[in-house]
């Protein structure tokens, strides 16, 4: 039985409760947030419940050696949380290139990062959750012990990463990987069960000592360990200074309503850029090939000078409150004409994951993202611990006069991005859309979707997508209107058409309705999303 074969079109549509609602990409990791939810927990409590099983029931896309971040209404305010980390104090541009690398490597021991999401939870915990993080990692532990099921997708991109790496990672160090998720020589299965005594015992060692082992005790000696034995350059003492960040969250007002980004140096900022250029432009029109064709023109002169500018934010060549003023908005809609166009980073005035939102009865709710960067990330496993090592490193430039330049401590630009929509001062909810550089252009859409053409949250997240890839090229889902992607092309878009929609991003949606308190949510139909009510 082929369960990746569906042949009839398939139709959900927006969930509702009052109570609790959690909404994922993996159905397991769903039922994990409202389990807490329902024994006592609010949304935070869930939000951490479901991201720590999500690293043992979607390991293709996130774990517990990546980055998170978050958003976070409590007590009708909005809180950011940045949980990625920086650069091993070892890691230089000279240590690099004298290893002969021109660029960052993309897997191996070099482009790994302090991991920010065993930090994310306890901190999480520790200032708004109502339970322990023991009692919250519970559902994970049992998950990575007992074994799951996989599910299409999952088998799906399990499966691609063994018969690619099968081939790339065949020196000693990437050994721990195909014990951990080959076991038995090959991915495991579409409903086969697959289980991780290790992965168990690190996040239980996690909930016990709220992260502490993980970056001063017993998991940090066994990184060091291992990153010793290998050539590796992350070490203990990198682990011991590493803090989670809590920052003020950006936004801009787009037609009455705020949206809201972690400022840099997440690539959030992309999203609200191309939303203050857009909205300089034509009223949106559903099914119009001219509003379609000024997003995408609005999204590339965004996204160019965030590649152009996004670092750590005191070492951006420009400020963000710049980046997100109307000036800048004119100059660059000004820029957009009747034909597509290459864009060219803007003049500097003188002078890739898993996303879960959650939501409570009492009104808190959480955007919440975490990721490995690229599918299993480095491709390096801590033995018998289940932890897959992020590869986020490999986005550093080794150019010393790039704004993203490798330097030791440093953070890297980062694709993860939770969003967050308030009106009037009021939480409408959490929002987003996971895949590397498809989420600001996610983010983008969905919030177009939801404003502009007033679509539920369900048809906002099943909506065709686009994705600007470079230049004019444009690719476009398979069920994208061909009338569209024709006419696009006459105004010179180099459309192309895929065969798969696993590049455009999987998204989930919570809005609340502030008179009454009841939740409506949406949940990705381009993976194995799932939506669990209360």
């Amino acid at each position: 039985m082929d369960y990746l074969y569906n042949p009839y079109p398939s139709i959900k549509h927006t969930a509702f409760a009052k109570n609790g609602m959690v909404a994922t990409s993996q159905p397991l990791a769903a039922q994990a947030g409202i389990e807490i939810m329902r024994q006592g927990g609010n949304a935070i409590d869930a939000a951490i419940a479901t991201a720590a099983a999500l690293t043992v029931v979607e390991p293709t896309s996130n774990g517990i050696g990546g980055d998170a971040f978050a958003l976070v209404w409590v007590n009708n305010k909005l809180h950011g949380l940045n949980a990625s980390g920086p650069s091993p104090e070892a890691l230089t541009i000279d240590v690099v290139t004298a290893a002969g690398h021109e660029k960052m490597p993309t897997h191996g021991l070099t482009p790994i990062t302090i991991p920010g999401v065993p930090a994310a939870w306890a901190e999480l915990s520790k200032k708004f959750g109502k339970l322990s993080l023991k009692e919250s990692l519970a559902p994970a532990i049992r998950y990575a012990e007992e074994g799951y099921p996989l599910t299409p997708i999952l088998g799906k991109y399990w499966k691609l990463a063994y018969k690619r790496f099968s081939t790339s990672f065949t020196t000693e160090e990437f050994d721990a990987w195909f014990e951990t998720f080959a076991p038995d020589g090959r991915a495991p299965e579409i409903g086969e069960v697959w289980k991780s005594p290790g992965h168990a015992e690190t996040l239980r060692s996690i909930a016990e000592s709220n992260a502490e082992s993980f970056y001063k005790g017993e998991i940090a000696d066994k990184i060091e360990d291992f990153m010793v034995q290998h050539g590796g350059y992350l070490r203990k003492s990198d682990l011991e200074k590493y803090k989670v960040e809590w920052v003020e969250p950006i936004s801009t007002n787009y037609r009455g309503y705020d949206v809201w980004e972690i400022p840099p140096n997440g690539q959030g900022m992309v999203t609200l850029m191309a939303l203050n250029i857009y909205s300089q432009l034509s009223p949106a029109v559903p099914g119009d090939t001219k509003t379609l064709h000024e997003q995408i023109e609005a999204m590339k002169l965004a996204f160019i000078d965030g590649k152009a500018f996004i670092t750590e934010e005191n070492e951006m060549p420009i400020d963000v409150e710049h980046l997100l003023s109307d000036e800048y908005a004119e100059k660059r809609a000004e820029k957009i004409t009747k034909e597509a166009s290459i864009p060219e980073p803007y003049d500097l005035p003188k002078g890739g994951t898993v996303y879960l939102a959650t939501a409570d009865g009492e009104g808190n709710m959480v955007s919440f993202i975490q990721s490995n960067y690229m599918g299993f990330g480095s491709g390096i496993v801590i033995p018998n611990t289940g932890i897959a090592l992020q590869n986020r490193g490999a986005d550093f430039s080794l150019d010393p006069t790039d704004p993203n330049a490798l330097k030791p401590g440093k953070r890297s630009y980062n694709t993860i991005i939770p969003g967050f929509l308030t009106k009037d001062g009021q939480a409408v909810g959490p929002f987003g859309v996971m895949g590397g550089y498809m989420q600001p252009q996610g983010h983008f859409q969905m919030i177009i979707n939801t404003i502009d053409y007033e679509l539920n949250p369900q048809a906002a997240l099943d909506s065709p997508r686009w994705q600007w890839i470079k230049g004019n090229t444009v690719h476009v889902e398979p069920n994208f209107p061909n009338h569209l992607a024709q006419a696009l092309t006459r105004l010179g878009h180099d459309i192309q058409p895929t065969l798969d929609n696993g590049s455009f991003g999987r998204g989930q949606i919570i809005w609340r309705n502030p008179e009454t308190g009841v939740l409506s949510g949406g949940t990705e139909t381009r993976t194995d999303g799932a939506i669990v009510l209360w």
